[in-house]
């Protein structure tokens, strides 16, 4: 195995399975490599030092087939002795195998070297020795000498089993001596190799890498290991981390990986701005800045608990930098080995704290550990990963099993938050790391929780208490931790509705004593809610105060005591100042007296203001704060106490002066706007109407009053009120929206997006691009600036250097397919270096402007020269065609003629020009009439010059007559003395005119710059067409329109190369698509439409090019390839990654731009500075369990990442391995490995593993599944930068060429901002042509992308939301990761990347002018389980302990800004939900009890359309308003108002509020049921194209719940309103708010219809009716799946009650109870009870409920004993029963008057009531089953949703019979050109069917 770059390989060798026998798609992997494949895949992973040993059999066979024939016997035996009996996996058959081919080979294959084995094999191996390993030192690659090892390894092993040691020769023990001294050498390499033999490559001949290497090792003085026995590990200390792997026993794969990383780090940082002609030593200040970035947090940390940092602790005798390096080393060796510790960073703190201080010890006493003293063994290489990482493992791993798969409560096991948390605590030096003799362990002192379970395995299963925080379900987490916006929020609505009450007219009275003195009661209520705050506090946390300090408890306490004390103390001030109390007052009056003390109140709230004013003045000071936040002096840490008790983080956050007020002024604006609209509109239009309420009697009330003589009709005012408020507390959230719109606009404006937008602005400012270009990224332009070259020097250096740039952008787009080829040729940059006479634009720009100048020049009258001159200057690009042409044909022709005399005739035709010209009279001398017939001459003569010839002599013949007629023409038609010109100049005679050019040279034609110059001109002499339509392809517009307009925003320059931030890049990936097999792309769906015939027709013009590059022969390799990279796969992200590193060889190759033919070193540079700036990771964690997959589909995963490292050899593929070993007591135990992979040969299985790093356990096991795949990768990422990537995103090229521009904004900071930490860039969806769902998707992620985070960055709340951004790697490294991964809570993790950064010190920033690629889920049932995914994780992120701390320590206004852009918007959305029902539900009381009638005859109230315009909020958010606004300002800014417009038109048209209204409804459903009970779970969406049909019963499984019940809920209660009710039935506004939610109940009743592809179809809606049906009846069980039985999937969805807490069951049944309204207030309105108003009849109707759910269980009883053997009896007793009833209704009808219309709207009555029933029957599950209760439910449950579906499928069937409806929609769902193809496709289909009988 190679497992690092400079360290000994394992004893073992690994398994390298080869590649599957299938036929790659990409490189020519081989079909049946015969029987030297099968051996090796015959190796089970039970045996992995097997497989190098057949490999090597295979290498030699042709060698020596004699020596094969022993390595395999050698395999052979081998396997007998690893599993002798056979029982792992897949031994028996590799047996088998072995030994019938070794009997096969035992007599044919005979000894070639000598006449015995023995000799045989010992000849061989010395021949192979000295050819190989001796000869190879100089002639060979690192790699080939890393083969050649491995197999001189195998072939001793197989010597010494054949061979007697004793019979070994001489030569054989010294070579096999020198072999194992020099092992390290042999080695595979990542970047960097080392210690390797072989030829250097390039990279390791920078001087950065040589003074960083030689930096580490250094090692200097430091005391050495001495070996004391043959086990010990060679104790050879090369460097300072074999020093430290000697102390501590780090692995080696582990050392190997830091030690380079260490490197690169070092030469990256150090370089910079260095002269590297006198650049020997590593810069100490370089080692000092890499010293505070790592230890910042560390040092940190220690500051915070009072403890001295060990890394300022230096031993004397030792360089101070060398003991940097060596603590970096340490820590660095710490967190590469740490696994899953990795997201605890302060736990590393600990560790490395304990383990630095070791180091200094060991360095003060100057005597390793292991010396000739004290015998002390060295501790092998899993030392430290047994005694330290493995016990906090275990204890993780038992935590993580209680949270049961995310269904258990967060409050009953500890995450990886709560267990890090606790080293933030001086608790943790309680445990105390010591050294006896040879073993480091932790010692523990006391029983203190946490330490005792993580080090005291007796311990571990004892309930674990929470730390600092528990992550409770309740939505009281939202008013904790943004208390300050509500308690604002209640008493701003207080104040207005006292202002509102009192209001009189007169100005005066806000003056009124009485007034003032009711206003300042808004303290007694902020008093009561900072009590409920408090109390909140103290519950929320209870579970947690075990770990609480006691200056933490104490606050609680405090803060609780104090709360109290105001609420008791402010009422009794108020009293006092009150004459003639009422109510609650009046009872504090009794308390207190006779007391009359008008200002007593008023000092108690000036009392109960100090800490608010103190926090105010703080707050102006945000510097102030940030430093006494972050002290660390006892007396301002209890000053600061009170405002919030110290934690580690948060503290500090404050932004600077500027960015405070800017967000400050955006917040008061919008409070002031927000306010008054709801005081004028909402409040203060209710308050004439609620005090008519309040006076009025109900002499008439309908119903039975069960809680007789209410005062003030108080159930009218909640009806009124309560949707009023909910509409108050929701629409800052649409101020926001609209407020966010503007700014956000204005500001991309003032960043300049959307300057350049279309092709036509594009060439308008052409001219400007490459000095823009030249700015921007090349770092010569400045010092050219600065040199004062030349305008023309300057323009020609621009061009060249731009004209490449640009040349490779485009051909990009070419191989992409996205151009033609005729488009590129117009779009290349022409660039001769050799010809600087002019400068050439691309033809796109110049096309027909010659054509055109030659018209004007034509037609042109005046003799002026100045007007001609300056019509054709008047276009730039027509006058640089002129230019160009002219200088182009004289270049021309002087390369052509040979003769001196003609070359004179040419050059006095051109001196005539330009003398004229410069005189003023090119008019007077030149006829311009004869200009056309000119350009024809010179056609001819170009003409001849692209033809190919056959003869040379007549090719010659045909350019001398060709120049002759071009200057017969020039003499006698265009010049007015042409010939007397010329004659008089040169005295020719007449006859030597017939003479001319007839020497010729046509050497130059074999050039291409030639060739390419004549064909150019020939292009602008002749094409007369407009190129304006060029590009034509959307995308290719789009990307050259973006990046010109980037050039022109505020983007930092780039350095050198040499000079950038190094980055990489990491993907995670699982099990998505890698390449689209020809199979897949061609199986048909049931309309016969396949995936490929899809793109074709979404794609028609890149298929054309696609066609046109392939020469219109494509492969189905090709046609694979291009529908790939449509698809949102790991091949075309993998792709789009890869264009960094062509940008930074390009990059390369124009800082150096002769490296070639220059200095060796600047050739060094060129080719080693990409791998030394950039890496690629893909971590693909299940990468080892697909190589031995038996699952086709896993073996064509896994050939296609072989492909991907094949075609990219700096790819890097990091996955978990995992091994099973047979313990010592014959059991099977499984090791997990982290393993980097690059690509390779066939002898490694086209593979080559570099590093190999055990870990303690599976890591995925503990947290999130993404996090932990990024986590076990990022030991393996380089750079002081990180891109995220993921899957389903895609790379640019030009994009790629900015990313040193934007690795410059990290450094780039104000001298009053912090760096930033997280750089944001914008994303564009490649997906939004696929159907009109994606184009929803992708404009509501773009407005996202763009305006809202740029919006939200200027608000310093924009995070980390999964897109592509750039992490400062080293600060995130050493605090936590890019990601959080506790598991469920953490279930957005990338969100709480951004939190944790924010809270830990970070800044976040967003950048307009770069870009990348993002795929978005394209089909209904695709993007509702992503909003669901999304809805869900901001569920959790409610109860998180992240929300809560920002909640708490931003200051107020930033506090708002948060709220509102993360949980805010998903609470609001399920507010928006609440309001319907309260208004709706409200509404029906008003009408059921008569109160709406009564009420109505009030004119004042009559005439109010106060609720209705209070209420429009409401359905702007509900239609989605809010989400179009940002997309109709982002399309404005970038494509123009017009295109705006159209675009909100055209998504109106297709229904885009129908889709926007049914994602509210996902929104509101998933985010309640997450609070509440939990489940929350990653959803794969499949990123797939959707062309096929979900059938009705997929639709109902996922929406059934969620929109359908709450649709048909909400149509019901507007149903029975317009039955009973007598609103105002010609109010506007009334009509409107109905309409609005009648449009909510059809969008989430059909919009999954409406959606679904061919979902009006009549076949297909009998089809799905089937198999619903069919499913329906299916019985469930055990291994059913869900998708076959209904009865699975009603047990599925009840899952949530299972897991809940007895909090969520009965918060469950309190919501079911609202059904039981509908037969309460329906039964007193029925005909049959004449109106009656006694209890009686509300207990009948029970009694009728009871009957009819009786008989329904008589039935159901009697079909289970009769239903089989007795039938007839079964039949007669349902005819009798049916007739009982039958005629029980007719008595009814006879003798009390029951009606028809009294039986159906009993059946409204009762069908609510018994869906009440059954939801408390699912909350009361455990109780039902123990009463046998629970099938009767079952059957109740199926009846409802048959129901429910015989509703939804009515409408569907009537809509699908009526044919031109399935057309209809086909148009709404995809794009005209997929219609029409679709159409095409079926009307083919016919015809084939009706074809084919003949």
């Amino acid at each position: 195995m190679a497992s690092s770059s400079g360290t000994k390989p394992s004893p073992h060798m690994p398994v390298r399975r080869m590649m599957s026998k299938a036929q790659g798609m990409m490189f020519d992997l081989p079909n049946n490599m015969g029987d030297s494949a099968v051996d090796v895949d015959l190796v089970p992973s039970s045996l992995p030092t097997i497989a190098p040993i057949l490999r090597v059999a295979n290498e030699i066979e042709n060698d020596n087939p004699r020596v094969a024939h022993l390595c395999r016997f050698y395999a052979y035996k081998e396997a007998n002795r690893i599993d002798p009996t056979s029982s792992g996996r897949g031994v028996r058959q590799l047996k088998t195998y072995l030994s019938n081919r070794i009997e096969g080979e035992k007599d044919e294959i005979k000894p070639q070297l000598a006449r015995t084995d023995a000799r045989e094999i010992q000849l061989y191996y010395q021949i192979f020795y000295e050819k190989n390993i001796k000869e190879g030192q100089d002639t060979k690659q690192p790699e080939e000498m890393a083969k050649f090892y491995q197999i001189a390894m195998v072939l001793h092993d197989v010597l010494k089993k054949v061979v007697a040691s004793s019979q070994v020769d001489y030569k054989t023990n010294k070579y096999v001596r020198e072999l194992e001294s020099k092992r390290e050498l042999y080695e595979h390499y990542n970047i960097l190799p080392l210690y390797a033999a072989g030829i250097k490559p390039a990279i390791m001949k920078l001087p950065e890498i040589n003074v960083a290497f030689h930096a580490i090792r250094n090692v200097e003085n430091l005391p050495m290991p001495i070996a004391h026995s043959a086990s010990d590990v060679n104790l050879s200390v090369n460097d300072i981390f074999d020093w430290l792997l000697s102390l501590y026993g780090f692995q080696k794969g582990n050392v190997a990986n830091q030690r380079e990383h260490l490197i690169l780090l070092l030469a990256n940082i150090d370089v910079r701005n260095k002269n590297l002609e006198t650049y020997f030593q590593l810069d100490s200040v370089t080692i000092q800045r890499l010293t505070d970035e790592i230890f910042k947090n560390y040092e940190s940390w220690c500051h915070y608990l009072h403890r001295e940092s060990n890394i300022r602790r230096y031993p004397q005798g030792f360089a101070i930098q060398q003991l940097q390096l060596i603590y970096i080393a340490l820590y660095l060796l710490i967190w590469g080995e740490a696994s899953n510790i990795r997201f605890m960073p302060e736990c590393i703190c600990y560790i490395f704290h304990n383990m630095a201080s070791d180091v200094f010890e060991v360095l003060s006493s100057k005597v390793h550990p292991v010396n000739s003293t004290n015998r002390t063994a060295v501790p092998d290489q899993e030392y430290f990963l047994k005694t330290v990482i493995i016990p906090l493992y275990k204890v993780l791993f038992k935590e993580a099993r209680k949270n049961k798969e995310g269904r258990a409560s967060h409050s009953r096991w500890s995450n990886y938050d709560d267990l890090n948390e606790f080293f933030w605590s001086e608790n943790c030096f309680r445990l105390w790391w010591r050294r006896d003799l040879e073993k480091y362990s932790f010692e523990q002192l006391d029983e203190i929780p946490l330490p005792n379970e993580i080090f005291n395995p007796c311990t571990i299963g004892k309930k674990k208490h929470k730390t600092n925080f528990v992550e409770g379900r309740t939505f009281l987490h939202l008013y904790r931790s943004f208390h300050r916006m509500w308690i604002f929020f209640v008493i701003a609505f207080q104040a207005m509705v006292i202002v509102a009450w009192k209001r009189s007219g007169s100005v005066y009275s806000v003056f009124d004593e009485d007034f003032l003195r009711r206003l300042l009661t808004i303290f007694i209520t902020s008093a009561v809610l900072n009590l409920f705050e408090a109390v909140l506090d103290v519950a929320l946390t209870f579970n947690a105060w075990r770990s609480f300090e006691f200056n933490q408890i104490i606050w609680y306490l405090m803060k609780l005591f104090m709360g109290a004390i105001w609420v008791v103390a402010l009422p009794i001030g108020y009293s006092i100042s009150v004459k003639n109390p009422t109510g609650v007052i009046k009872l504090f009056k009794h308390w207190t007296g006779n007391m009359q003390n008008q200002s007593l109140y008023n000092y108690l709230v000036v009392l109960y203001l100090i800490p608010d004013l103190l926090a105010t003045i703080l707050f102006a000071l945000p510097l102030l704060r940030k430093k006494l936040e972050l002290s660390n002096w006892r007396i301002i840490t209890l000053v600061m106490w009170w405002n919030q008790p110290k934690l580690y983080v948060g503290r500090g956050m404050h932004e600077d002066l500027f960015s405070l007020l800017k967000y400050t002024f955006f917040w008061i604006m919008l409070l002031v706007f927000k306010l008054s609209f709801s005081y004028f509109v909402e409040i203060f239009p209710l308050v004439r109407p609620t005090k008519e309420i309040l006076g009025m009697r109900v002499e008439n009330y309908l119903l039975h009053e069960f809680v007789p003589n209410v005062a003030h009709n108080i159930g009218a005012l909640i009806a009124v009120w309560a949707p009023i408020i909910l509409v108050y507390f929701m629409d800052a959230q649409i101020w926001y929206a609209i407020f966010s719109t503007l700014f956000g606009g204005v500001l991309g404006a003032f960043r300049h997006v959307g300057e350049i937008r279309t092709l036509g602005m594009l060439r308008s400012r052409f001219q400007k691009v490459p000095p823009a270009f030249g700015q921007c990224f090349m770092p010569s332009a400045h010092h050219d600036s600065r040199t004062k070259l030349s305008d023309r020097s300057m323009e020609q250096k621009n061009m060249a250097n731009f004209s490449q740039m640009w040349n490779e952008f485009i051909r990009s787009m070419r191989l992409e397919d996205l151009i033609s080829n005729k488009d590129q040729e117009l779009l290349l940059v022409p660039f001769f270096p050799n010809d600087d006479s002019v400068v050439r634009w691309p033809l796109f720009l110049l096309a027909s402007k010659i054509p055109a100048a030659l018209n004007i020049a034509k037609d042109f009258r005046r003799k002026e020269d100045a007007k001609l001159i300056k019509l054709i200057k008047g276009d730039f690009y027509m006058h640089s065609a002129v230019i160009e042409c002219y200088e182009t044909i004289k270049s021309l022709i002087d390369g052509l003629v040979e003769d001196e005399a003609d070359k004179k005739i040419v050059m006095k035709v051109y001196d005539e020009v330009a003398n004229s010209i410069r005189q003023e009279k090119f008019l007077k001398e030149f006829k311009m009439s004869g200009m056309p017939l000119l350009c024809v001459k010179l056609q001819k003569w170009l003409d001849v010059l692209m033809t190919d010839p056959e003869d040379d002599d007549l090719y010659k013949a045909r350019i001398t007559k060709a120049l002759q007629g071009i200057m017969d023409t020039v003499t006698h038609d265009v010049m007015i003395n042409g010939q007397k010109v010329l004659l008089g100049a040169y005295g020719f005679q007449n006859g030597k005119d017939g003479q001319s050019f007839e020497k010729i040279s046509i050497q130059d034609r074999r050039h291409k710059s030639w060739k390419d110059k004549v064909s150019r001109l020939y292009f602008l002499l002749t094409f007369n067409e407009s190129a304006a339509d060029v590009p034509r392809n959307s995308e290719a517009r789009r990307r050259i329109t973006f990046f010109a307009n980037s050039l022109s925003m505020n983007m930092p320059s780039a350095p050198k190369v040499s000079d950038m931030r190094s980055f990489s890049v990491l993907t995670p990936y699982y099990k998505e698509h890698i390449l689209y097999s020809h199979g897949e792309l061609n199986e048909e769906n049931e309309d016969g439409i396949s995936t490929l015939f899809y793109l074709q027709k979404i794609y028609p013009d890149e298929w054309t090019n696609f066609q046109e590059r392939m020469n219109y022969k494509e492969s189905e390799e090709d046609i694979c390839n291009w529908a790939t990279y449509r698809g949102q796969t790991l091949f075309r992200s993998v792709r789009g990654m890869m264009y960094y590193r062509k940008a930074l060889e390009l990059q390369c190759s124009l800082e150096f731009p002769n490296h070639a033919a220059s200095r060796e070193e600047d050739s060094i540079r060129v080719q080693a500075l990409p791998d030394l700036k950039y890496t690629y990771v893909v971590s693909c964690q299940i990468y080892g369990a697909l190589k031995i997959s038996d699952d086709s589909q896993d073996q064509s995963r896994h050939r296609n990442i072989l492909n991907l490292m094949l075609m990219h050899p700096s790819l890097r593929i990091a996955y978990i391995d995992e091994r099973e070993t047979v313990s010592v007591n014959g059991e099977s135990q499984k090791s997990y490995y982290s393993v980097l992979v690059k690509g390779g040969d066939k002898f490694d299985g086209y593979e080559r593993e570099i590093y190999r790093i055990k870990l303690p356990g599976p890591p995925t096991k503990i947290g999130e599944g993404k996090p932990e795949n990024q986590n076990h990768a990022l030991i393996f990422t380089r750079g002081e930068a990180l891109q995220t990537i993921d899957m389903n995103q895609d790379n640019y090229f030009e994009e790629a060429f900015k990313m040193r521009n934007v690795l410059e904004e990290l450094e780039h900071s104000r001298r009053w901002q912090r760096k930033p930490t997280i750089l944001g860039l914008r994303e564009h969806i490649f997906t939004g042509s696929v159907s009109s769902l994606a184009w929803f998707m992708s404009n509501q992620e773009t407005s996202f992308v763009t305006i809202g985070q740029r919006f939200l960055a200027s608000l310093r709340v924009r995070f980390h939301y999964g897109h592509p951004d750039i992490f400062d790697r080293i600060f995130h490294i050493t605090r936590g990761g890019i990601s959080k991964a506790s598991k469920t809570i953490n279930l957005s993790e990338d969100i709480f990347a951004g939190f944790n950064s924010t809270l830990r010190g970070g800044y976040i920033t967003h950048h307009d002018y770069i870009q990348v690629g993002k795929g978005r889920d394209v089909g209904m049932n695709q993007i509702s389980s992503f909003e669901a995914k999304v809805a869900n994780g901001n569920g959790e992120q409610t109860l998180s302990r992240d929300v809560y701390r920002l909640g708490c320590r931003f200051d107020f206004f930033r506090m708002l800004s948060f709220y509102f852009t993360t949980v805010g918007f998903y609470f609001n959305s399920m507010v928006t939900v609440l309001t319907v029902y309260s208004f709706l539900y409200g509404r029906l009381y008003l009408v059921l009890s008569g109160m709406e009638k009564e009420i109505l005859e009030k004119s004042i109230i009559s005439q109010s359309e106060s609720l209705e315009a209070a209420l429009i909020p409401q359905s702007v958010f509900q239609m989605g308003i809010l989400l179009v606004l940002p997309m109709l300002m982002e399309i404005s800014l970038e494509k123009g108002f017009r295109t705006a417009l159209a675009d909100f038109i055209i998504m109106q048209l297709q229904l885009a509020s129908v889709f926007f209204t049914f994602q509210l409804g996902t929104k509101a459903h998933y985010f309640g049921r997450t609070i509440l009970h939990g489940g929350s779970k990653y959803r794969a969406t499949g990123r797939g194209f959707v062309v096929f049909h979900a059938k009705f019963a997929d639709n109902y499984r996922l929406y059934s719940r969620s929109h359908f019940v709450k649709g048909l809920e909400l149509g019901i209660l507007l149903f029975l309103y317009e039955v009973y009710g007598e609103s105002y039935r010609i109010s506007k506004l009334y009509l409107f708010i109905t309409c609005s939610i009648w449009f909510l109940v059809g969008s989430w009743l059909f919009a999954p219809f409406v959606f679904n592809p061919s979902g009006f179809d009549w076949q297909k809606m009998v089809d799905d009716w089937t198999d619903w049906k069919r499913w329906m009846g299916i019985r469930g069980g055990i291994g059913i799946q869900p998708e076959k039985s209904w009865e699975s999937w009603w047990d599925g969805e009840q899952e949530h009650l299972k897991y809940t807490n007895m909090q969520g069951r009965v918060l469950e049944i309190i919501l079911a109870l609202r059904f039981f309204v509908y037969q309460y207030g329906i039964v007193y309105h029925l005909k049959v009870v004449h109106h009656s108003r006694s209890w009686l009849v509300y207990g009948l109707s029970w009694g009728v409920l009871v009957a009819a759910l009786l008989l329904s269980k008589i039935v159901s009883v009697s079909r289970r004993i009769l239903g089989v053997e007795l039938q007839l009896v079964f039949r007669m007793l349902k005819a009798f029963l049916f007739l009982a009833s039958l005629a029980i209704i007719i008595v009814l009808s006879k003798a009390y008057g029951l009606t028809i219309p009294d039986l159906l709207a009993a059946v409204l009555a009762f069908l609510p009531t018994g869906w009440a029933l059954l939801l408390i029957a699912q909350a009361c599950r455990p109780l039902l089953k123990g009463l046998n209760m629970w099938k009767w439910i079952k059957e109740m449950a199926r009846v409802y949703d048959y129901i429910m579906a015989l509703v939804l499928l009515m409408p569907i069937a009537i809509l699908s019979w009526l044919p031109f409806v399935s057309e209809f929609q086909t148009r709404i769902l995809f794009n005209q050109a997929f219609s029409r193809g679709l159409q095409i496709s079926i009307i083919l289909a016919g015809r084939k069917d009706k074809a084919s009988p003949k």
